[in-house]
């Protein structure tokens, strides 16, 4: 952030005649001596749009577990009079430490959460015996799930427990923690809701249809 600091020490800068090195970062402001500035208007008064800079962190260590942590609920309901499984409703529990924004950390784990239905109901890549390879490999031929296969009801909880051994944001990543143990959570959903245990993905309704219980929901 040495060039942040340059532009606001600078002649025109909020801090002009100010040893850079005296100033501080705190809450997306510089300080000193009591006068905050914003970095947006610490680049507004240059008429500069962005302030590149180098950080590195100490990382981890032994003493503390940073990663991140989800646990997933299905319900899916089979009618085996007529062949038909649907995925009824997905809870999940996510904890990555503080969430900074709630509406695009939602939307990050309910598109995980669609990705992992189609791992385990819809998404299969067909192989060419011949050659060895795909031959549906397109849109037109690989089935993806689409709005109309969307449980009616999807929950995402964030737990929001900042994490300040991790760093001064108590933030961690979120990256796809969201799809981590969604496709085994809709085959426990089928297997309690079935009797039927399906361990080769995607859970076609063709590999539900023998002996299967009448039991509705699960």
């Amino acid at each position: 952030m040495q060039e942040l600091k340059g532009y606001a020490t600078s002649d025109k800068g909020d801090f002009s005649g100010v040893d850079g090195d005296s100033l501080t970062f705190e809450n997306g402001q510089l300080t000193h001596d009591g006068q905050r500035v914003d970095y947006v208007d610490v680049l507004k008064g240059q008429r500069l749009a962005s302030a590149d800079g180098h950080a590195h962190t100490k990382g981890a260590d032994d003493k503390y577990s940073y990663r991140s942590f989800g646990a997933h609920f299905v319900e899916v309901r089979w009618d085996p009079g007529i062949s038909n499984l649907r995925i009824a409703r997905v809870v999940s529990a996510i904890d990555v430490g503080r969430v900074i924004n709630s509406m695009t950390a939602r939307n990050q784990v309910e598109g995980a959460i669609v990705m992992g239905l189609g791992m385990a109901h819809f998404e299969a890549t067909e192989y060419d015996a011949r050659n060895g390879r795909p031959v549906n490999n397109n849109y037109a031929e690989y089935v993806v799930p689409v709005h109309a296969d969307q449980p009616p009801e999807v929950d995402v909880i964030l737990l929001d427990y900042p994490d300040l051994e991790f760093n001064e944001f108590g933030a961690r990543g979120i990256g796809e923690i969201g799809i981590t143990g969604m496709a085994a959570a809709v085959a426990n959903a089928v297997h309690h809701a079935t009797g039927k245990r399906i361990r080769d993905l995607p859970i076609f309704k063709e590999k539900l249809m023998e002996n299967v219980p009448d039991v509705r929901s699960a």
